[in-house]
């Protein structure tokens, strides 16, 4: 990469959308919350969890560092870690993920933990670093646990909640059985997404549209295979979060091109952008795809994007934000 453009985005301010707070737990910071809680680990025990894999694997690492989790300190402490990485690479705004299924389904109180991550990111605000939240439920859990999700997301709507999203096992169960918690998180004033298209089909993602109507699709690069859902997704400027080095990583990127390899160059984000559609860029679980939102435009630079294209991918992360307009203005006026 021309050193102009490194530079250039590491000088940039900018906007993450897509960002999982438990997938940003570097092994270091496992091994610490681990260690709070009797439980010895080694770094190689530790990467070997990190480790590439498919998806499902990936889904039981992610469950396995989550299980290190289980009290309001151990999610201040993730808070600010990540913090301090988003602020070392000039994020003033992000949308952070939390896994409020995965705290219900391991009988946590949500709430309590919440107000612990507040409490944790509040300093970093003054520092210049603005966070707001998605309460996400886990698909496979099934619809009533995700309406639990969402009422809890309807009660901290005032309290920096901005969405409600869908992740997990998006082939477990079809986006039109959640229809009704998606009409009482838009009744609730609350920004509606859902992971759609990562490893499931280009329906997958005109199901979340018909049924759901939300606003930013989760990965989306099913797309790719329907020229009628990337010209609708350009028409109603309906945004795909993508995640370069995760979809490598996962294997979601294989599953979609029906292949047992692939690297980063045969990734779609040429194409989705070339045929108009809104992108933003996300790095996803981070450490456990080793990526930031940094690493994230350097690849996207290696594919081809050139200094106008990333600057344009800069401004829509802040223009798909849940921003209010003044905000979004300040960031995407610049060049």
């Amino acid at each position: 990469m021309p050193p102009q453009i490194d530079a250039l985005l590491a000088a940039l301010p900018k906007s993450e959308l897509h960002l999982h707070l438990e997938g940003s737990l570097e092994p270091a910071t496992v091994m610490a919350l681990a260690a709070r809680h009797g439980v010895l680990l080694t770094a190689p025990e530790v990467n070997a969890r990190y480790a590439p894999g498919d998806f499902t694997q990936f889904i039981e690492a992610f469950k396995w560092v989550t299980s290190f989790l289980r009290s309001p300190a151990d999610y201040a402490l993730a808070c600010e870690k990540l913090a301090e990485t988003l602020l070392a690479q000039k994020v003033v705004y992000a949308e952070i993920t939390l896994s409020v299924g995965v705290m219900l389904l391991r009988k946590q109180d949500p709430l309590a933990n919440y107000a612990a991550i507040r409490a944790a990111t509040q300093p970093f605000e003054e520092r210049g670093l603005r966070v707001q939240w998605i309460f996400d439920a886990v698909r496979q859990f099934g619809v009533p646990a995700a309406m639990q999700v969402a009422k809890l997301a309807a009660a901290c709507a005032r309290d920096g909640v901005v969405a409600f999203g869908i992740g997990g096992d998006e082939l477990a169960l079809p986006a039109r059985d959640f229809a009704a918690v998606y009409d009482f998180v838009r009744g609730a004033g609350l920004q509606p997404l859902i992971h759609a298209g990562e490893i499931g089909d280009a329906h997958a993602v005109c199901d979340a549209i018909q049924y759901l109507d939300v606003v930013r699709i989760g990965h989306g690069i099913a797309a790719m295979h329907d020229r009628a859902l990337m010209k609708d997704l350009a028409d109603r400027r309906i945004p795909l979060e993508i995640c370069l080095s995760s979809n490598v990583r996962t294997g979601a990127l294989a599953c979609q091109l029906g292949r047992t390899e692939v690297s980063i160059t045969d990734h779609p984000l040429r194409q989705l952008f070339e045929h108009g559609v809104p992108i933003v860029l996300g790095s996803d679980d981070p450490a456990m795809f080793g990526t930031s939102i940094n690493g994230e435009y350097q690849v996207a630079a290696s594919l081809g994007m050139n200094e106008p294209e990333l600057r344009k991918l800069v401004r829509a992360s802040f223009e798909y934000a849940f921003l209010e307009e003044s905000a979004k203005k300040k960031y995407t006026s610049q060049p």
